[in-house]
Formats: structure tokens, sequence, C-alpha cells
């Protein structure tokens, strides 16, 4: 299998994350995709742009990180990283769903500021500067959630990604000043998945 990713994109490190996780490295080859660049021959492979892509053993390519991620983490028939949203009462799907909100966010912020001085938004850049803050807050008093401490899935894996993704944004480290999400982070980022697709200076 091909895997298509940029070394920055919070969507290709999940994926990538997973490959690491499940044990794929040796079957998924990494490509480096030029993306947001006219006529690049990515756009032959996937015609959106986007990353990630997977192509299969098959041929048949993918896009989207939360239904790669679902695809590689049942190759094996033994799903590990993906519960059902309805897992303990919702609470699940609940939780993965405010990481990747962090994230979608996040995303934006951070692509608002690789445009030109000139060209960024500060309501845009105020505004999901805002929300940060607010599900950095929101993350603190749910941290102690099991779902976040026992086996790894994909909403842990998302919320180490948002905070990550948040230096590079030039947010900041949003677990400062927060204890318990602090030490959270810090413990996930001693897995070799989150250690080794880091995009930021440890």
């Amino acid at each position: 299998m091909k895997l298509y990713h940029t070394p920055t994109s919070p969507y290709a490190r999940l994926v990538r994350m997973v490959v690491i996780e499940k044990g794929l490295s040796e079957r998924v080859t990494l490509i480096e995709a030029k993306t947001r660049t006219p006529g690049s021959p990515y756009y032959a492979i996937n015609p959106s742009g986007r990353v990630p892509f997977l192509v299969r053993d098959d041929g048949v390519g993918m896009e989207d990180s939360q239904l790669i991620a679902a695809y590689l983490d049942r190759l094996d028939g033994r799903p590990t990283l993906t519960p059902p949203p309805e897992h303990r009462d919702w609470a699940y799907g609940r939780l993965e769903a405010y990481a990747r909100s962090m994230v979608d966010g996040i995303a934006v912020h951070l692509r608002e500021m690789r445009r030109p001085e000139g060209e960024r938004s500060p309501t845009i850049l105020a505004h999901e500067k805002a929300r940060a803050e607010r599900l950095a807050d929101f993350w603190e008093r749910e941290i102690s959630d099991p779902l976040m401490h026992g086996a790894l899935n994909i909403a842990q894996l998302l919320l180490v990604i948002a905070l990550d993704a948040g230096r590079m944004a030039h947010l900041g480290r949003l677990e400062a000043g927060r204890a318990g999400l602090s030490e959270w982070a810090e413990r996930l980022r001693q897995r070799p998945s989150v250690r080794d697709t880091s995009p930021v200076p440890r």
C-alpha cells in the first residue's frame, strides 16, 4: 500500500500513527505529496489534492483520515483503535468528536498563519485561538475520563495531535497551566507512534 502525506498535516499524522500502532510500517510505503502546487503530479493520483490518501493493494484510493484509520485498524480483523461511537453510552463518540473539533480549528489557524502576513485574517485567527483555549479548558476537565487513559484509541491520538499542532500554529503549549492535560500529554508523547511522527521539536 502507498500512503501519500505531508509532514505537517495533522490528518496525515493520525494515519501515520495508526500505521505504526498496527505494525504496518513494512506494508505501507510513505510518499510525500506536493499539495497546494499548481500542476502537481499528485493531482493525477488524488484529484482533491488533499492528504492523507491511501492507495490500497488492489489499486483503489481512499481519502479522509477517519476512513483510512478505520480501514487500517480493521485489516487484521482485530480493531483496537476505533471503538464504535456508541461505546459506553456514546461517551467515546463524544470525546472523539471534541478531539477532532480541536484538530479542525487549529488546522484552520495553522493554514491562516501560513499565508503572507498581509493576507491573514485577524478575525479568523482570533476566533480559532479562542476556540482552542476553550477546548483546552474542556479537556483539562475531561482528561480523567477512563477512555482517555485506557486502551489507546483515535480520540487520544487526535488530542495529542491537536496539542502539538497548536505549537506549530503559534498558539503555544495549550496544555500549559493545565496540570492534568499536561501530564497526560507528556505520557502519551512517550509512545513511539507519537514521538516518531512529531512535527515539532521536543
